[in-house]
């Protein structure tokens, strides 16, 4: 461990049933390799006489050969090694009871180590791609949206496939450390094996962090990129729709005409219902994807200043369209009506012109006769009020909106027309109720006064002619 690593090594070498050569190779190789720090050296020295006696020699003389500045203790027995180092801390064949297998401490620890230079690895990995997918540029259009959303994804599930096969090394490797203690109630793990097993703990929850942060790190990256999809879908329905309103909105704007007649304003009505009714699909669509756009604010999307105006623009274009065309009705209506106005008048001026004519000047002599002239003529002046054509100030107030040049020289011509038509009815009455008039006077006689005769038969005075 790292902090038994701090405190230092104690290196026993056992040399018993060896030659000082041996030893002196075992020391060479410590001082030239070993990469720990170094408390103490103990040496169980051969067995057999001479060569301990050559031991003895050979460390005095080459003790600073070795480069180490630790102390060498030489032994003579596993006894003299029981002085330095408790029983517990050595194996069998040290006269200790610690329970140590070398091959499989070798085994544990080269696939602890495996398994650390994988949890590396993978740790480098899911940095390397996080790296990659931070200084990522979003598209600009769906498909590059779309194919870096799968690319991205694709490489996510290998990369979290790679994290399986890594925790499950992990917990293989844990569940070989613990088999002694799973296969025996009575085992105890030794501190090399209950160290390994902390290792590898250790490991794993390295493994399960750096996992936990990459999915936080992958979530907010796959909600912007799905996010940036939407927004591209969204700009790319709000084009094709801006460009169906903006070509609705053009028709619309080319029905400058209000018509010069019933039968032509009856038209444009008709053409004008007829772009309503195809203007409902596309102002449907806008309604509809600016409220996804809301939707899309609501839900914390991150380009909320792209979307809210086009939602508002989409808004706006359909209110115009809408008031644009109230506005039409209203003013055909209103045209309408004018020319069903002026057809009338026309209608009625004819009319009044027909009745004057129709009535014949010997019939119209007698009383009875002018009576019954001037009654057809009242009755046909008051369908002059039912028409509301007896005040052309108040005809032009009522139509001035619309009044065109064209309109209104037409329209000043049928009520002057009106006027003459209504003044020819005044004179006819005025004649007909001289007429009525002087049919009715009695006519009494006269006797001439005596004093007047000579007046009468004077020739100075003349009659008038």
């Amino acid at each position: 461990s790292l902090e038994a690593a701090s405190i230092g090594f104690i290196i026993i070498i056992d040399r018993r049933r060896d030659k000082w050569s041996t030893v002196k190779a075992s020391l060479t190789r410590i001082a030239g390799a070993f990469p720990g720090n170094l408390q103490l050296v103990f040496v169980l020295r051969p067995s057999r006489f001479i060569q301990r006696t050559i031991a003895d020699i050979g460390i005095k003389l080459y003790r600073d050969d070795f480069k180490m500045k630790v102390p060498i203790i030489m032994l003579n027995s596993v006894s003299d090694l029981h002085g330095y180092i408790d029983k517990s801390q050595l194996t069998r064949e040290l006269g200790g009871t610690l329970e140590y297998g070398h091959s499989q401490w070798i085994h544990h620890r080269t696939a602890i180590e495996n398994f650390a230079m994988t949890v590396k690895t993978t740790a480098q990995m899911l940095q390397t791609f996080g790296t990659d997918l931070a200084e990522t540029e979003l598209p600009n259009d769906v498909q590059c949206t779309e194919e870096l959303l799968s690319a991205h994804t694709d490489h996510h599930s290998k990369l979290k496939d790679e994290l399986k096969l890594a925790v499950k090394q992990g917990a293989t490797l844990l569940t070989c450390i613990r088999e002694p203690v799973t296969r025996s109630a009575n085992s105890k793990l030794s501190p090399d094996e209950l160290e390994n097993v902390a290792t590898v703990e250790r490991l794993l929850a390295q493994l399960d962090e750096t996992e936990k942060a990459f999915d936080q790190f992958w979530t907010k990256h796959h909600l912007k990129l799905e996010q940036c999809l939407q927004l591209r879908h969204f700009e790319h329905d709000f084009r094709e729709v801006k460009l169906a309103l903006d070509n609705l909105m053009e028709a619309q704007a080319g029905f400058a005409d209000i018509g010069d007649s019933v039968t032509r304003v009856e038209h444009l009505l008709r053409e004008q219902k007829q772009l309503e009714e195809k203007g409902q699909e596309p102002l449907e669509k806008a309604q509809s994807l600016a409220l996804h756009g809301e939707q899309l604010i609501q839900n914390n999307h991150y380009a909320v200043d792209s979307i809210r105006p086009k939602c508002v623009e989409l808004r706006r274009i359909c209110d115009d369209f809408t008031n644009e065309t109230k506005k039409k009705y209203d003013i055909l209506g209103k045209s309408l009506e004018l020319h069903k106005q002026l057809d009338k008048a026309s209608q009625w001026c004819e009319a009044g012109i027909y009745l004057l004519a129709s009535q014949a000047v010997d019939k119209c002599q007698s009383q009875e006769g002018a009576e019954t002239a001037l009654i057809e003529i009242e009755k046909f002046l008051v369908t002059a009020k039912e028409h509301q054509l007896s005040n052309p100030k108040e005809f032009y107030n009522q139509f001035d909106m619309i009044l065109t040049p064209e309109i209104k020289a037409n329209a000043q011509r049928i009520l002057q027309k009106l006027e003459d038509v209504q003044e020819m009815f005044d004179k006819r009455q005025v004649s007909l109720k001289k007429l009525a008039a002087k049919q009715t006077r009695p006519v009494q006689p006269v006797a001439p006064h005596p004093e007047s005769s000579p007046k009468r038969a004077s020739p100075k005075i003349t009659r008038p002619a």
